[in-house]
């Protein structure tokens, strides 16, 4: 990739920030890369700071952060996925980025790109009445 690409879709400063004091800690299926704060003096994980730079072309999306990334990123574990797995549970769905705005966004029935018209109410729905 080049430093063009790059700079397009991050900013100056977290360039120069992570090449400076970032240490990387790994990268996930999607392609963005994770980093920590090098030379820490206090030592304790809860005060280190992380951060995520994006692979995406388009629009930088937090979405497209990988669950046990998103973990590590905002501190709910103290070892990043790529040191210690994350344990996907077996209620959990595939990740998926947000969707809105585009083709592939849920629509409920009813909605006006589906016509407008919504099954009618099976009787176990009573309006308040003060």
């Amino acid at each position: 990739m080049s430093i063009f690409k790059w700079l397009a879709q991050n900013r100056l400063g977290t360039h120069l920030f992570t090449r400076r004091w970032g240490d990387k800690v790994g990268e996930d299926e999607f392609g963005n890369v994770y980093y920590r704060e090098r030379g820490r003096k206090d030592g304790d994980w809860r005060n280190e700071r992380r951060w995520v730079v994006y692979a995406a072309q388009g629009e930088i999306e937090a979405s497209a952060v990988a669950p046990g990334w998103n973990a590590w990123l905002h501190k709910n574990r103290e070892k990043a996925p790529s040191e210690e797995p994350f344990k996907e549970r077996f209620w959990e769905k595939q990740h998926v980025p947000n969707l809105s705005g585009t083709t592939q966004a849920y629509v409920p029935p009813g909605h006006e790109t589906r016509g407008g018209k919504r099954d009618a109410a099976t009787g176990d729905y009573e309006a308040w009445r003060p």
